[in-house]
């Protein structure tokens, strides 16, 4: 028998009435406690989330890598599962990580993650797409990288697990492509912070070695139609990835011109004062 607390199970939250339910009924099962931590949704997220029995709280939203740091935070389990509130476990992986918890052979397992996009499972695009998820508590688990893009890291053994996650990851084209400018944003503004510096370079080929690699090399066409429309989109959100750091470049030098005038406006002021 499995001992309680042995299996959290963290996830981060904002309206996700469409999903939750779908994500959580999967992994129940499995969980000896469930984490949500919602920034103050206002739909059915909340209610869905106590429905399955867990412990949620309410925060403001202080981006993905520091609101999943806070669930890590609030995980009291021997192990912590980490899952997207639009993913869902099959059947396959459900299995296999309760033989790893049982096993204990790593201190942590990765998991490889499939796409559904306008109603098709993709086994192509944006693929491979593998994650460190299912980690020991004691291994030090924490979130890093940039935002959007956050990976899970700890200090020890890792291991492939058996199985998919199923990522529903956007309701049609237009939640697609609105997400997409955000999270390019998103990216912009985490390059510029770590001073990564505007390249022409990257937003003229950046763009189109994305597309060819995804959609020739890892064979994104035998996805159809829906692998086409992925493929471009990768070269989208690069192509404005970039374009938004070239803007906040321009917007930080103004500031840095308006700032060396300011001080030279005050040295001249003081000089003709003395």
């Amino acid at each position: 028998m499995i001992e309680k607390t042995l299996l959290s199970v963290a996830v981060i939250t904002f309206n996700e009435e469409e999903n939750l339910a779908r994500t959580l009924k999967a992994v129940k099962p499995l969980a000896d406690e469930i984490i949500v931590v919602d920034s103050h949704s206002t739909d059915r997220t909340r209610e869905i989330a106590l429905n399955y029995g867990a412990k949620v709280f309410d925060e403001d939203w202080k981006g993905h890598i520091a609101q999943k740091n806070s669930a890590l935070e609030k995980c009291v389990g021997k192990w912590i599962f980490s899952i997207d509130a639009d993913e869902v476990l099959s059947a396959e992986l459900a299995k296999a990580i309760a033989q790893a918890i049982a096993g204990e052979n790593a201190e942590g397992f990765i998991i490889s993650r499939k796409s559904v996009y306008l109603g098709k499972t993709l086994n192509y695009m944006w693929r491979p797409d593998r994650h460190l998820r299912l980690v020991k508590r004691d291994a030090k688990p924490r979130w890093s990288g940039y935002n959007p893009h956050d990976i899970l890291t700890i200090e020890g053994k890792t291991a492939p697990l058996k199985g998919d996650l199923i990522h529903y990851s956007y309701k049609d084209l237009s939640d697609h492509w609105r997400r997409l400018i955000v999270y390019a944003r998103l990216a912009a503004e985490s390059y510029a912070q770590k001073g990564r510096r505007f390249s022409l370079f990257r937003l003229l080929f950046n763009p189109l070695w994305g597309i060819i690699k995804t959609y020739i090399f890892r064979l994104g066409f035998l996805d159809g139609i829906q692998g086409l429309l992925a493929a471009f989109s990768k070269g989208v959100y690069i192509f404005l990835k970039y374009a938004f750091l070239f803007e906040l470049q321009l917007a930080s030098k103004k500031t840095s011109d308006k700032n060396k005038d300011a001080k030279r406006s005050n040295n001249g002021y003081r000089k003709e004062s003395a």
